[in-house]
C-alpha cells in the first residue's frame, strides 16, 4: 500500500469501464471506505458502477480497438477538471475553443500527413518518437498507436535521455519523429534532433508555432501550453492511421488486442 493521507481520492481513467487491474484497485479502495471517481467513456460500465462517482467522455461509441477520439477527450475532461478545483486564473472555454479550431485545421492537412506517413514510415520495420517534458507523454502515446495497428515497432523516448544509452538503436535511416511545443525546452530538442540526424536517423518534426522552423513537416496554431497534447497527438494519429491502410491491415480491429482488458 502506498502512503496515503487521512482522506484520500482516487481517479481513475478507463476508455471501457471494464479494465481489470484497475477494478482490482477499485475494489481495495472500495473495502478502504475511500471515495473515488471513474472517467470513463461507457455509462453503466463496470468501474463507472462501482465508483463512488462517474464523469462520462461523452466521445461516442469507439469503433476501433486502438481509440484515438477517447485519448483526447480524456485530456479535455481532466483539463476541466483540474480547472474546477484550482484557482489558475484561464478561461478554458476560450482557450478549449482555440484547441477545437486548431484540430480542425489539422484535418486540411491529412493529404500531406499521407504523404509524409508514406515517405517516412512505408519500409520501415522500426521507429521512435522523442519529446520533452509534456511532449515525451504525447511521443508514448503516439508510438504506442503506431505500434498497436501498424505492427510497426516503436518506442516514444524522453529526447534529453537519449544519450543514457537509447541512442545506440538509432541506425541509417531509422524514422524519429519529434514532438515540439514547449517554449522552455524546444532548443534542447532541436539538439537532439541534430544528435540523431548525425547518426543517420530520417527525422520529421511535429511543432507549434512559436517554437517551428520553417523546415519542419508539420506545424500546428498555437495553443495553451497545458493544452499542447489535444493538438499535437492528432497529426500522430493520422501517421498511424496511414501507415497502418498502406500496408493493408485491419485498422479497426488490430492483432492480439481487445476492447476491454478482462484479465489483470
Amino acid at each position: 500500500m502506498p502512503v496515503l493521507s487521512e482522506d484520500p481520492f482516487f481517479i481513475f481513467i478507463t476508455q471501457s469501464g471494464e479494465t481489470a487491474d484497475s477494478r482490482a484497485c477499485l475494489k481495495k479502495i472500495n473495502g478502504l471506505g475511500y471515495n473515488s471517481l471513474t472517467i470513463t467513456n461507457v455509462a453503466g460500465s463496470t468501474l463507472s458502477r462501482e465508483a463512488t462517482y462517474t464523469l462520462l467522455l461523452h466521445a461516442g461509441p469507439e469503433i476501433a480497438v486502438a481509440s484515438t477520439k477517447a485519448y483526447t477527450a480524456q485530456i479535455a475532461v481532466l483539463s476541466i477538471l483540474a480547472f474546477c478545483i484550482s484557482d489558475y486564473e484561464i478561461d478554458l472555454h476560450k482557450e478549449l475553443s482555440k484547441v477545437a479550431n486548431t484540430i480542425d485545421e489539422v484535418y486540411s492537412l491529412k493529404n500531406r500527413i499521407k504523404d509524409l506517413a508514406e515517405s517516412y514510415l512505408n519500409e520501415t520495420r522500426s521507429c521512435f518518437y522523442i519529446g520533452r517534458g509534456i511532449d515525451y507523454y504525447v511521443a508514448m502515446e503516439a508510438a504506442l498507436k503506431l505500434k498497436e495497428i501498424s505492427y510497426i515497432q516503436t518506442e516514444g523516448f524522453a529526447a534529453g535521455e537519449l544519450k543514457h544509452g537509447t541512442i545506440a538503436l538509432i541506425e541509417e535511416n531509422v524514422p524519429v519523429l519529434a514532438v515540439i511545443s514547449s517554449k522552455d525546452t524546444h532548443l534542447n530538442t532541436r539538439g537532439n534532433i541534430k544528435e540523431v540526424e548525425s547518426r543517420g536517423a530520417n527525422t520529421l518534426v511535429i511543432s507549434t508555432q512559436s517554437v517551428s522552423n520553417k523546415t519542419d513537416e508539420i506545424i500546428l496554431n498555437d495553443v495553451h501550453e497545458l493544452l499542447t497534447p489535444l493538438v499535437t497527438i492528432i497529426p500522430t494519429q493520422y501517421f498511424s492511421y496511414y501507415a497502418a491502410l498502406s500496408r493493408g491491415l485491419d485498422i479497426d480491429k488490430p492483432r492480439n488486442l481487445a476492447k476491454s482488458v478482462t484479465v489483470e
